[in-house]
């Protein structure tokens, strides 16, 4: 029987500027010792240490894994590298939730983080046949493909995009805080990728994110309340193949299935308290409603009108502010699982939900072709309404 895994301690960098005053090495190092502090926990009492983030060539430092060894604690100990895309964060997260898991391992601190200031991302992902066209200009066909098939009104993304604006007023590690933000100010924005204005993508942000999680007689150690990690699924797709669906990828569905299966959740709608989904255009939030069976198809962009995606909604969709307002790369998926276990250890501050018990993490990367979920719950065994 699998060992149980619990998240203990939870860290982040600060996003409000990009971190010109600190090294990479530096903004790593105080992502995880602000989770060990809150885990009450050093670097001797780590076990294994399993790092994420995208694309070297974003940072042009190759095998950052190795390098980066003195800065977490990792000398004389495994360290495990994780790489999918966007994605990776979630990933990371859940590869290291496998090693507390597996029983081999009690305590790993898993972290990702992306220092987008030292590098050059519409570089490093473009060339080939994207003419360096960036994610919106890949993403934005499909995103009007969805508007096209549900029959949303344009004032949708427009919606998502102030709802997160100001959730991440109360997040003191959101890199955008825009508490003036109105749907006229979005509707308004540059037109960057038809439907996509400005203000309804994301920032390219500096940060790191780090957890501690441990096995049940770690948990009973914690000082704070655990997140139990009741079930985690990771799914990939090719990017292209004849008859692809762009807007609602099988391998988003079949992953929200193995990871309510392996939950026991039947009605995500009505048993998740809180999702952290990872939207970095604003359209992304109805889509993934409906690409991840929270509702049916056609029906996510009328959640999302009707306010129940809001803090005081029936099902909040980012509280943290989500990816429309800190996008770290290597490090947002991991922030959304984060922000997840915050959300059901109580400790998630003005962002808070209250009652929260059940909550989901996500992350999506690539063409929309990787996919990794989690839900956490503040007991590790959780009774669904």
């Amino acid at each position: 029987m699998a060992e149980r895994c619990a998240v203990v301690g939870i860290g982040q960098t600060q996003y409000a500027r990009r971190r010109s005053d600190v090294s990479l090495e530096g903004l790593v190092r105080e992502a995880a010792l602000r989770a060990l502090e809150d885990a009450e926990l050093g670097f001797e009492d780590l076990d294994a240490i399993v790092i994420g983030k995208a694309p070297d060539a974003l940072e042009g430092v190759m095998m950052p894994e190795l390098s980066l060894c003195d800065a977490l604690g990792a000398v004389g100990k495994p360290i495990h590298r994780v790489h999918t895309a966007g994605s990776v964060g979630a990933s990371t997260a859940i590869s290291a939730a496998t090693l507390v898991e597996s029983g081999r391992y009690q305590t790993v601190l898993t972290l990702g983080y992306e220092k987008q200031s030292e590098g050059n991302a519409t570089w490093a992902l473009g060339g080939g046949r994207s003419g360096s066209q960036g994610a919106g200009g890949s993403f934005a066909p499909w995103i009007r493909n969805y508007i096209q098939r549900s029959g949303a009104p344009e004032h949708i993304g427009w919606k998502v995009a102030v709802k997160d604006r100001l959730n991440a007023c109360n997040n003191p590690y959101a890199h955008l805080h825009m508490p003036d933000i109105t749907i006229e100010k979005v509707k308004e924005s540059p037109l960057l990728w038809d439907p996509l204005h400005f203000l309804e993508s994301c920032p390219s942000s500096d940060g790191a994110a780090a957890m501690v999680l441990t096995n049940a007689a770690g948990a009973k150690r914690a000082p704070r309340p655990p997140a139990w990690v009741i079930a985690h699924a990771k799914r990939t797709e090719f990017s292209q193949f004849p008859g692809r669906d762009t807007v609602k990828p099988v391998a988003g569905v079949d992953c929200a299935k193995a990871l309510y299966q392996k939950a026991g959740i039947t009605d995500p709608r009505r048993q998740i308290d809180v999702a952290e989904l990872y939207v970095p255009f604003s359209w992304y939030e109805p889509m993934w409603l409906e690409g991840h069976l929270i509702c049916d198809e056609n029906e996510g962009w009328k959640m999302t009108d009707a306010g129940e995606t809001e803090m005081g909604g029936a099902f909040p969709v980012n509280p943290s502010g989500g990816v429309l307002s800190s996008n770290a790369i290597g490090a947002s998926g991991m922030i959304r699982c984060l922000e997840a276990a915050s959300q059901v250890r109580g400790t998630a501050g003005g962002c808070q939900i209250d009652g929260a018990k059940v909550a989901l993490g996500h992350a999506y990367g690539g063409a929309a072709q990787y996919f990794a979920m989690w839900i956490v719950a503040s007991e590790p065994e959780p009774k669904y309404r």
